[in-house]
């Protein structure tokens, strides 16, 4: 089962992209500006096939529980990102939101230089759904694809 997040775009500080499940697009994801050197929860993800996993600890995880008890199984976590931790697929419209994570919605909009995602609830409700149904029954893979060098991604990151 797989999740694909394609690159489309970059702002001064944003990175959208266009996010397919199963090959179905459904909805835009929002990230940090992809950069050479990693700054601490203002860098986008590097490209790659990660694994994604439900992390049942922290705050967020108590807020999201609150937030959707009936739904919440746990925060949707991307897995064995080299230099990264507690990297999320959550609610959120703007690089403000993001903090490393990966932001859904079903809307967005160029705004002073940067991409913001709007109706990022319903396209996470929607998503956690499909994402958990499929968690439950086995692995679940999201596949993140760089912008192409003429859209001015870095293809290479620091790994340090």
């Amino acid at each position: 089962m797989n999740l694909k997040l394609i690159r489309t775009k970059k702002g001064k500080e944003s990175t959208l992209s266009e996010l397919y499940f199963e090959g179905k697009f459904v909805g835009y994801g929002l990230e940090d500006a992809v950069r050479e050197t990693k700054i601490k929860g203002s860098t986008a993800i590097p490209s790659g096939k990660y694994r994604l996993g439900f992390n049942t600890y922290g705050a967020m995880n108590a807020r999201y529980r609150k937030r959707f008890p009936e739904l919440h199984r746990g925060m949707i976590e991307i897995l064995d990102i080299p230099n990264f931790s507690y990297v999320y697929i959550h609610i959120g419209n703007n690089i403000g939101d993001t903090s490393g994570c990966v932001l859904v919605g079903n809307k967005m909009a160029f705004v002073d230089g940067d991409y913001e995602i709007y109706q990022s609830k319903k396209a996470y409700v929607a998503l956690y759904e499909k994402l958990v149904e499929m968690m439950l029954k086995g692995e679940v893979w999201i596949n993140i694809v760089p912008l192409s060098p003429a859209q001015g991604e870095l293809l290479f990151l620091d790994k340090k």
